[in-house]
């Protein structure tokens, strides 16, 4: 995203809120979400605009939590210069020494609908992507936007892995990760390669962050993200170091 193109004031888009639903990571509360106009035209800088407020994209759309009575989620990120991976980190960077990477458009394929498939059903059949549908992954992770990657992972010439991400003026943005589930597969930890193939890409392109969309410190689903670190939360209008 060029920075150079005049940015549409955030103040003179549309947003909605959702009627209120049972929230997807705290099941015994409720949530509203925050959602940009879906009829929006949004100029180049306005994701860039909107993510450093917190905001997320699901296929086309851009979102963030928006609950009266609840600031559980966190949006955090990894300020990449400052990244010191951990012990068992380094390990699974050695232990994939033989995993290979390419970046491509995120377009359809059916190779990683079936990826996808097959981990959704056995990682998260008590999720609410489960049953996984063609339509709903192109709607989730397909985007024909000069901003919108996937990386994949290789095993040799066998896809393990694909990590859908945006590339944004101030930083990448981790969109979500699957990958193959088996018990070689398991020992590996690609999810945690996956955050640093992007960390390194971060480095690569010289983008000071990488964004890892809402940690929760109730959801055990996202203590993961806590392990990467310094790590850094937005806090109303500005970001300051994750302290659990």
């Amino acid at each position: 995203m060029s920075s150079n193109t005049p940015r549409q004031p955030v103040q003179d888009l549309r947003f909605f809120l959702t009627v209120p639903h049972t929230c997807s990571y705290l099941p015994s509360k409720e949530a509203t979400t925050l959602f940009l106009d879906p009829l929006e035209s949004p100029v180049t800088g306005v994701y860039d605009s909107l993510s450093l407020l917190g905001f997320r994209r699901s296929g086309r759309h851009l979102y963030r939590p928006h609950c009266e009575n609840c600031n559980a989620c966190q949006s955090v990120r990894i300020p990449v210069e400052q990244f010191a991976a951990s012990r068992s980190q380094r390990k699974v960077w050695r232990r994939n020494a033989d995993i290979t990477t390419r970046v491509v458009p995120a377009r359809y394929e059916a190779r990683h609908y079936e990826l996808y498939a097959n981990y959704i059903r056995k990682r998260h059949a008590d999720g609410d992507m489960y049953p996984p549908s063609s339509e709903q992954y192109r709607t989730f992770l397909t985007l024909e936007e000069p901003y919108a990657y996937l990386l994949e992972m290789y095993l040799g010439e066998e896809l393990v892995g694909v990590s859908a991400f945006d590339q944004l003026e101030h930083g990448l943005s981790a969109i979500y990760t699957f990958f193959g589930v088996d018990d070689e597969l398991d020992r590996r930890s690609l999810g945690t390669l996956a955050i640093l193939k992007l960390i390194e890409l971060s480095h690569k392109k010289a983008l000071p962050h990488l964004y890892l969309g809402y940690w929760i410190a109730e959801c055990r689903k996202m203590r993961y993200k806590q392990d990467f670190s310094p790590i850094e939360r937005l806090d109303g209008r500005h970001w300051r170091p994750l302290i659990c």
